[in-house]
């Protein structure tokens, strides 16, 4: 179910609608919902581009949403390769595209 860009159902995660709390996504302040998956905060504030492909470039989004996929690794709090899809946002949170999607 989905109210606007807002995933409030997920067939992996369970999370109840949380607080609001801000975190930053490549340096500008967005907000999200505690506990909800990063990814979900991202898709609701209408960013969808989670990474690029390292060979092409090409951009990668929110795919399988429960961590099976490589589509959503970032860079979470300066530690790489993070699955944003089953992390759970908190207050605060660096992330950031990894590799060389910092550059484009």
């Amino acid at each position: 179910m989905c109210d606007g860009l807002r995933i409030d159902e997920h067939p992996i995660l369970s999370f109840e609608p949380g607080e609001e709390v801000e975190f930053s996504f490549e340096g500008r302040t967005v907000v999200g919902q505690k506990g909800e998956p990063v990814a979900a905060a991202l898709h609701a504030a209408d960013v969808r581009v989670l990474r690029y492909s390292r060979k092409l470039g090409r951009p990668r989004g929110f795919f399988c949403a429960i961590g099976n996929c490589s589509e959503c690794l970032m860079e979470i709090d300066g530690e790489a390769n993070v699955r944003s899809c089953v992390t759970p946002l908190r207050a605060g949170m660096q992330v950031r595209l990894q590799g060389e999607a910092c550059d484009q």
